[in-house]
C-alpha cells in the first residue's frame, strides 16, 4: 500500500502499525472511525484488510488532505470530518472507534512545530474529554481500540470505568525484554462486563537490537510504502 506523507511534520510510525495489527485481532466491521487519522494509515489498512465502512477525522487540514488523497491512490472509500473530536456533532454511531491519539505530556519541551505539537501532546485532546466523546459516538456494544503512553495506566482505566467502556484486553509494548514499557494497547468494549485480559508483552527488538519475528512479520503484512511529498 503506497501513502504519501509530508516532507516536513509528523509522520507515522512503528506504534501505528503496531496499534493495526492489535485492532486486526477483533476482526473489525461495521462503521469505524479514525480520530486524529493523520495522513490515514491506521484506518487505510484496516479498510484494506477488513469489509468496514471508514470514516476519518483530524483537526489539522493538512494532515486530513493527505489522508483523502492516500485513500483515493489506493481506491479506498472513506468519509471525512475537519476539525476537533471533542467539538464533532453527527448522528452517526460506531462500531469501532480506534486512535493512536497525542498522549505525551505538556510539561516535557514541546516541538515549536505547529503540525508536530498538535500530533504529539495531550493537552491537544485530554484524555477525560476524549474518553466521554468515544462514549457518545459508539454503538451500545461498539469497540474503543486505542493505544497511550503506558506512564498514564491508571488515568485510562479511570476514565474508561467512569464512562462504561470496559478495558477488555491490554497489552504493553516494550523495546526490549529488560526495558520498560511506554506504550500500551487497549481494546475495550462499550458497555461490557467481562474481566480485564493482560496480554503477554509485546517486544519489538531482541538484544541485538533486531525486530523480532513477531515485529517483522507486523510489518510484512502491513507492506507499506511511503512517498514523502508536499502538495
Amino acid at each position: 500500500m503506497f501513502l504519501y506523507q509530508p516532507t516536513s511534520g509528523y509522520c507515522y510510525n512503528s506504534d501505528s502499525i503496531f496499534l493495526y495489527d492489535f485492532i486486526s485481532r477483533f476482526k473489525p466491521k461495521g462503521k469505524l472511525l479514525d480520530v486524529g487519522c493523520g495522513v490515514g494509515i491506521i484506518s487505510l489498512l484496516l479498510s484494506r484488510d477488513f469489509a468496514i465502512e471508514s470514516y476519518i477525522i483530524d483537526k489539522q487540514k493538512k494532515m486530513l488532505d493527505y489522508a483523502l488523497h492516500n485513500y483515493a491512490i489506493n481506491s479506498i472509500d472513506v468519509e471525512s470530518y475537519l476539525g476537533d473530536f471533542t467539538e464533532l456533532e453527527s448522528d452517526e454511531r460506531f462500531d469501532y472507534i480506534v486512535s493512536n491519539p497525542p498522549f505525551y505530556d505538556t510539561n516535557v519541551q514541546q516541538s515549536k512545530d505547529t503540525h508536530l505539537n498538535i500530533a504529539r501532546y495531550a493537552h491537544h485532546l485530554p484524555i477525560e474529554q476524549f474518553v466521554k466523546r468515544v462514549k457518545r459516538f459508539l454503538k451500545p456494544k461498539g469497540w474503543f481500540i486505542f493505544c497511550y503512553d503506558a506512564k498514564q495506566i491508571d488515568l485510562l482505566l479511570y476514565y474508561l470505568k467512569l464512562n462504561g467502556i470496559n478495558p477488555e484486553k491490554i497489552q504493553f509494548v516494550h523495546s526490549k525484554i529488560d526495558r520498560e514499557s511506554k506504550l500500551v494497547m487497549i481494546a475495550s468494549r462499550n458497555n461490557s462486563k467481562s474481566m480485564t485480559q493482560i496480554l503477554p508483552p509485546f517486544i519489538v527488538f531482541d538484544e541485538k537490537s533486531v525486530y523480532m519475528p513477531k515485529a517483522q512479520d507486523i510489518f510484512n503484512r502491513a507492506n507499506t510504502h511511503s512517498i514523502k511529498g508536499d502538495f
